[in-house]
């Protein structure tokens, strides 16, 4: 079988028979699947080789949240996609109790399709409004990763002063917040304006690696981050057990922390 001509009519078909409605859709290939909401963006990627690995960069990129919190107790996730993260997180944190809040029931019902693991003790996904589940629940993650995305793109509540406040409430005492936004979102220097005034200075954001993304950090506790070269060697210690490129998230999140700092330069984020 030519496997290469396969994926082409694959793709073909899906270019054919474009989502309906915002409804997920998987375009299936030879070497991959990938979850779409419509023709122009990839919502989640899996590689049928590995399908634990992060493929799309603005992933690895938030998994930077390691040099911050490198070993956290536990992690809440909003938006499931094709659980990338949540299946990085499962498998190379097996100490850490994960939980995927995703608002689309029809984007669970795909779980088995991108080979995500079955609730269990350490596992749970709920179906619900993130936002809503941030400002509703005892939990105290030491993490939150925010990648919660729609049809029409990030929902606004995920971008707001009060989602922040919600999370800043809600994180542990050094507890760190993890955003992605899409990196032609017009509203970007709105959500840095809204999170400053949750997180005052405790705010990093730059382009994620490989992407036109842009994740945002923000954190709890002393406002300053680590030192420069604190954070390379944490980057080192962690490649031992993380396939990641965490010495340039490292880099990343320093320069970052400058650029949230600089209203003029954060209004250029969006072109």
């Amino acid at each position: 079988m030519d496997h290469s001509h396969a994926s082409f009519d694959a793709y073909m078909k899906f270019l054919a028979e474009p989502p309906a409605d915002g409804a997920p859709v998987v375009l299936e290939t030879w070497h991959a699947l990938s979850l779409h909401f419509d023709l122009l963006t990839t919502q989640s990627f899996m590689s049928r080789r590995d399908p634990n690995r992060l493929v799309l960069g603005y992933t690895r990129t938030m998994m930077g949240f390691l040099l911050l919190q490198p070993a956290p107790t536990r992690v809440s996730m909003i938006g499931l996609g094709g659980g990338s993260l949540l299946k990085y997180c499962y498998r190379h944190l097996p100490n850490t109790r994960i939980v995927a809040i995703e608002i689309h029931p029809e984007v669970i019902a795909l779980r088995d399709t991108f080979h995500i693991p079955p609730d269990d003790e350490r596992l749970e996904v709920v179906c619900a409004d993130g936002a809503e589940y941030v400002k509703g629940h005892n939990a105290r993650p030491d993490v939150i990763l925010a990648d919660g995305f729609l049809a029409h793109g990030m929902p606004a509540q995920l971008g707001n002063a009060a989602f922040y406040e919600a999370c800043h409430a809600r994180l542990a005492d050094d507890g760190v917040l993890v955003a992605n936004f899409i990196g032609n979102d017009p509203h970007i220097p709105r959500y840095l304006e809204e999170a400053r005034s949750v997180f005052d200075r405790s705010l990093s954001i730059f382009m994620a690696e490989d992407s036109d993304n842009y994740t945002l950090f923000a954190w709890k506790g002393a406002p300053r981050l680590p030192s420069r070269d604190t954070l390379l060697a944490r980057a080192h210690a962690l490649a031992k057990t993380h396939p990641l490129n965490l010495r340039s998230t490292a880099r990343r999140l320093k320069q970052g922390a400058r650029i949230a700092s600089d209203w003029t330069i954060a209004q250029k984020l969006s072109g």
